[in-house]
């Protein structure tokens, strides 16, 4: 039987040495391409559903001191008809800022890795796993301070005027160390949100390529393997971390609009007073607009990712 997967086999983890350059990586394609690839689906991801990761915000950050927790219906009834559609999208301006340089490291770190770890491979889950772990750590850096000002801005009677404003205020308030309170519980979240994430995602994408017949319209087809492989991959790295997101936004937004304020950024410590507070329900707080970002969000990203890899391979192949 023939093998019906060849046309949509990614090329070899590593070109021939005589073909690889000094700029170049694996699938033929040069450091700054990786980078250029991965910033770009990031701002295209998080653009596109920026408005359901704001309801999510304001679900998560609640609390029985500012306000009654909402659900999903509520928390959209509520920025719409007090701010307008354009509530949903304040804070856009920091994702913008942040979303593009940790995706592109993000993404350059995932390739490298998975190009060291993978070796004779190429479809080694643990590889995959342990390469999204390193890129999310290095991203997470990135990422922080500007996720940090996003939430902010996104909290309901926000009391900041704009990025700026929101940057000056926290610096001269609470120093710098603001920024980077929730580092580690994000890094906590984050390292096997990605292990889980990737490794569905390349599974994912290797099943239905071994099933996806050859034919004319293959490019399409693996968009739509691309799209799939990260929508499941997305959703239920979501679920399975939804808890220390909620710690993640709670740790951002201390001390705004009357949310608690914890003594130290221990994870644990959060997970207490959450516990104490709103019982485990508390600790799954946003988990539907969180479910309903990040299927389609992946699905957006790995897309855009590997669209613009395949435009940059076919790039370098005419050069």
């Amino acid at each position: 039987m023939a093998d019906a997967s060849a046309e949509f086999r990614r090329p070899e983890l590593l070109p021939p040495a005589a073909d690889l350059g000094v700029a170049q990586q694996h699938d033929g394609l040069r450091f700054w391409q990786f980078m250029l690839a991965g910033s770009v689906a990031g701002v295209v991801e998080h653009t596109a559903m920026f408005p359901v990761d704001t309801l999510k915000t304001r679900m998560q950050a609640g609390s029985p001191a500012c306000h009654r927790p909402l659900e999903l219906r509520q928390a959209i009834r509520s920025v719409v008809r007090a701010e307008g559609a354009r509530g949903l999208y304040r804070g856009l301006g920091a994702m913008s800022l942040g979303a593009g340089p940790a995706h592109a490291v993000y993404f350059s770190v995932y390739e490298i890795s998975k190009k060291s770890l993978s070796r004779d491979n190429p479809n080694n889950p643990v590889a995959h796993a342990a390469s999204g772990v390193l890129a999310t750590v290095a991203s997470d850096a990135v990422f922080t301070p500007m996720d940090t000002v996003k939430q902010r801005l996104q909290l309901k009677s926000s009391p900041y005027k704009g990025v700026a404003d929101c940057i000056s205020r926290v610096l001269r308030e609470e120093g710098i160390r603001a920024f980077f309170a929730s580092y580690r519980t994000t890094v906590v979240m984050n390292a096997p949100y990605t292990a889980v994430h990737f490794a569905t995602y390349e599974a994912v994408k290797r099943g239905m390529t071994e099933v996806s017949p050859e034919n004319e319209n293959a490019s399409d087809e693996r968009l739509v393997v691309h799209a799939t492989a990260g929508a499941a991959a997305g959703a239920l790295a979501a679920a399975v971390t939804t808890p220390l997101d909620v710690v993640k936004t709670q740790l951002q937004c201390q001390g705004v609009c009357g949310c608690d304020r914890f003594s130290s950024s221990s994870t644990s410590e959060v997970i207490r007073a959450i516990l104490r507070r709103d019982g485990y329900a508390g600790l799954m707080r946003g988990w539907k607009p969180r479910m309903l970002f990040h299927a389609p969000a992946a699905a957006i990203c790995w897309s855009t990712y590997e669209a613009m890899k395949s435009s940059f391979e076919q790039l370098n192949d005419h050069k």
